[in-house]
């Protein structure tokens, strides 16, 4: 495997490479990479493929699957999960809904961190609830939730579910066991369920643990944690994800309001989740590496372009970057005009930042530098 690949993306109709089709921008945006899947998977899904037959499959009758995933908790986080606790959703972003859904009720608010992708900003308002947003603010050059804010917003009566990103999308940070031990002891003391992002928690790229949120003891019986192989092995467009739910009503809650309107996620799916989990880690480590060396060598280029600052990411393959400097109307502008294509950071509710992505061959970066600079 050759992460430094350029891959023609053109007979996929990559969501990514489709919103510049036809122009000269470097799409740097929506949140995949470019590296093609492990040889593992790909075995895995032609075998699949092979077999002909592709009628309904329960989730819960693919044992395999669910056996990966129990594996892969106790191997990656030290968290021995039991597999009734695992229920398969089509994605965080419709299980994060589903959360709100089954926690919350009318005139209730949700709780989210700003910035944020904006699925997970705009999930309170599509469910008809209020939101309240938490800022991450720098504390010793690293990002981090503002407790002070996330405490005044847990102790309003309405407030009823914290929908926690970690790692953090855009920032890039990943929660230290202090931090963590914080925001349970906000969430226990105001009565707030917890429901936590964690679909990037395989993509930590210095010297840190993940800490699940489901995992923590004070939030066992309060929480959903959300994960999936997508992002790490780029397997997002099967549509597949889980949710880890310790406490046996918590999980009910969760499965009745998903009941007749979330669909099955598909075998495709549950079949790169198996071979991901089961067979990938080589190539895992090796993307890892890859993605660090892309990171420090993004992060010193764009800190030397007049007007842009960014702090390293401590995960992901995303960089959160500060346009302020140049003191322009409108920062996405002036990347498209420059040439590249980045996530606009009014949508992440920051309009004076954008995102770039690295999860691609150096060769992209470079050109992405030599463009900003010009």
């Amino acid at each position: 495997m050759s992460f430094s690949d350029k891959p023609d993306r053109t007979a996929s109709k990559a969501y990514k490479w489709e919103k510049y089709k036809g122009t000269d921008i470097l799409p740097m945006w929506i949140a995949d990479t470019e590296f093609r899947c492990a040889e593992p998977i790909l075995e895995a899904l032609h075998k699949r493929i092979d077999d002909g037959l592709l009628g309904y499959t329960l989730p819960s009758h693919d044992k395999d699957a669910i056996e990966a995933v129990v594996a892969w908790c106790e191997k990656q986080y030290k968290w021995k999960i039991e597999p009734e606790w695992i229920v398969w959703t089509p994605g965080v972003v419709p299980a994060f809904n589903v959360a709100i859904q089954a926690y919350c009720e009318a005139g209730d608010t949700v709780i989210v961190q700003s910035p944020n992708y904006p699925p997970l900003l705009a999930a309170p308002s599509i469910n008809g609830l209020d939101r309240a947003c938490v800022p991450t603010i720098e504390v010793d050059g690293r990002w981090t939730l503002d407790f002070d804010a996330l405490e005044k917003a847990a102790a309003d009566p309405k407030a009823t579910l914290f929908i926690l990103c970690n790692p953090m999308n855009p920032v890039g940070s990943v929660l230290r066991q202090s931090e963590l031990d914080k925001v349970a002891e906000i969430c226990r003391k105001h009565n707030v369920m917890l429901c936590s992002d964690e679909i990037h928690c395989d993509l930590i790229l210095d010297a840190l643990q993940h800490l699940p949120a489901s995992a923590h003891k004070e939030l066992a019986d309060h929480s959903v944690t959300l994960m999936a192989a997508s992002k790490t092995f780029n397997v997002a467009g099967l549509g597949t994800s889980f949710a880890i739910i310790p406490n046996t009503k918590v999980r009910a809650a969760f499965n009745k309001s998903a009941r007749g309107i979330v669909p099955w996620v598909t075998v495709t799916g549950l079949t790169a989740t198996n071979a991901a989990f089961r067979h990938c880690d080589d190539w895992h480590q090796a993307e890892l590496a890859y993605l660090q060396e892309n990171r420090d060598y993004l992060v010193k280029e764009i800190n030397k372009i007049p007007g842009l600052k960014a702090i390293s990411p401590e995960a992901t393959f995303l960089l959160w970057v500060d346009a302020s400097g140049l003191s322009v109307s409108d920062t996405q502008k002036w990347c498209e005009e420059k040439g590249i294509g980045p996530s606009p950071g009014r949508d992440f509710g920051e309009k004076d930042f954008f995102r770039l992505n690295f999860g691609c061959s150096r060769d992209y970066l470079i050109e992405a530098v030599s463009k900003l600079s010009s």
